[in-house]
């Protein structure tokens, strides 16, 4: 096993990533590193830079603007990264769906790993989330 997946195992490091969301998403990621839901205790920690990160946590619709940034963060995180969409609008683009500015959901601009819908999920869908990921990534069904 690779030294980096090895060390996935053990503690997740999340960069969060906000690209045009209604903060929505943002304000229930935020509730689960509380400890009343406490994410934590999976060991995942949020990270203040993508070159730390072992995935990253994206939510809001893909517009024009936040495409090319969302390539370039993507590359700057170190390999493998596992990428997390969070909300209806990563995922389907939800109200924004004919809007002249959005370019199309998450997984046509980058390689998706888990989705976490709902608008804006709840807590428990996004531990349920996060536990899909560390299943995941410790190579378990």
């Amino acid at each position: 096993m690779n030294f980096k997946l090895k060390a996935l195992t053990k503690s997740i490091w999340v960069f969060h990533v906000s690209a045009g969301s209604c903060n929505n998403c943002d304000i229930e990621i935020l509730d689960c590193l509380t400890p009343r839901f406490d994410v934590e205790r999976f060991g995942i920690q949020l990270v203040g830079s993508v070159r730390h990160a072992d995935a990253l946590l994206i939510t809001g619709a893909m517009n024009k603007k936040s495409v090319p940034l969302m390539k370039k963060i993507y590359e700057q995180a170190p390999k493998p990264c596992v990428v997390v969409a969070v909300g209806q609008c990563a995922l389907s683009q939800h109200m924004f769906k004919d809007s002249y500015n959005v370019e199309g959901p998450l997984d046509s601009i980058l390689p998706v790993d888990v989705y976490i819908p709902g608008c804006p999920p709840r807590p428990e869908a996004i531990i349920d989330g996060i536990v899909k990921l560390v299943k995941k990534v410790r190579g378990e069904k």
